[in-house]
């Protein structure tokens, strides 16, 4: 989350004017993240948060996001639900950009996941691929293997100029993950960015997730992969297989892993690595001046790329009894 976009009071008495909320009270940016702009908003009636939609994320694609969100709640997964206005509108518009507002979801998200919050953590995933079940809504997965090659084509003086050398060595996995990446796993929607800022706890059980605006049809396992790079390396840059076991049988209360997608888990995490690794390349140096966020490091995840490309049965420990 961050803010590109200044409301002012005029424009937002416009937008609550729709809705059924109350006059507002209060509206502050939140400096988080790098995709939209975000507002937490206090109105007569309680708290929402705001969101501004800014980069990457289609406009066509926005009624996927929100439908979903509203499907998920309906079948008791903690998540921001969308506010409607009168007419039953979830999408509106706020100085040309499109933009909704969703009810505040409460808890606190944590910095540095113990093992216990990582079994929480991917019980909480599980609980929201089995409460997507049967949501008629689809979105392909943009950001997937098949877009890695063509994105990071643009972006290898990037590389070069993060890490004299680092452009031959990732064309060298993309290779690699293009000739070994795993067809036919069991699929629905994903998350694809259930990230620790995106999870949120109450007295250390999982209470919700939000950012739900990476969301598509794609392989469970693949989010259980992406979890596994977010929640189980230290800051040293180490791989934590205790936290690994706790967030792969935390999900496994809900949803067993079959014997294949178990078996997946080495490439779909090196896969997973790099995805975050090229949207964060790409951000490096392309997030606007005056904005009010930080980009996130690339380095960070070309470090997990090493570990995965060094021991890539890693996080098979993770998958284990």
């Amino acid at each position: 989350m961050a803010v590109y976009t200044d409301i002012t009071d005029e424009e937002l008495a416009r937008l609550l004017a729709d809705f059924d909320l109350g006059q507002a009270l209060s509206l502050k940016g939140v400096a988080e993240g790098v995709e939209n702009s975000n507002f937490l908003l206090e109105t007569e009636t309680g708290r929402f948060f705001l969101t501004v939609y800014e980069r990457r994320v289609r406009a066509g694609d926005l009624p996927f996001f929100l439908e979903l969100l509203r499907w998920i709640a309906s079948r008791g997964f903690p998540s921001a639900t969308p506010i409607p206005d009168r007419e039953g509108r979830l999408l509106k518009t706020v100085r040309g950009k499109p933009c909704a507002i969703v009810s505040f979801l409460s808890g606190l998200a944590v910095r540095r996941p113990t093992a216990a919050h990582c079994r929480e953590a991917g019980a909480g995933l599980a609980q929201l691929h089995l409460a997507a079940e049967g949501f008629p809504g689809s979105r392909l997965n943009d950001l997937g293997q098949q877009a890695w090659a063509p994105m990071f084509a643009e972006l290898m003086g990037a590389a070069d100029d993060l890490k004299p050398g680092l452009a031959k060595t990732i064309s060298s996995d993309l290779e690699l993950l293009a000739a070994r990446w795993p067809k036919s796993l069991p699929q629905g929607v994903v998350h694809a960015d259930f990230f620790p800022d995106n999870v949120f706890f109450k007295g250390g059980a999982f209470a919700g997730a939000i950012d739900f605006y990476f969301a598509c049809v794609d392989a469970f396992a693949y989010d259980v992969a992406i979890a596994l790079n977010a929640w189980c390396f230290e800051p040293d840059g180490s791989f934590n297989i205790t936290c690994a076991r706790q967030l792969v049988a935390g999900y496994e209360t809900l949803r067993p892993l079959s014997f294949v997608e178990r078996a997946a888990l080495p490439v779909l995490a090196h896969g997973a690595a790099m995805r975050f690794f090229l949207t964060r390349l790409h951000d490096w140096g392309a997030t606007p001046a005056g904005a009010l966020v930080r980009p996130k490091d690339p380095l960070e995840y070309e470090r997990k790329l090493a570990v995965h490309r060094a021991a890539p049965d890693l996080v098979l420990f993770g998958a284990s009894a």
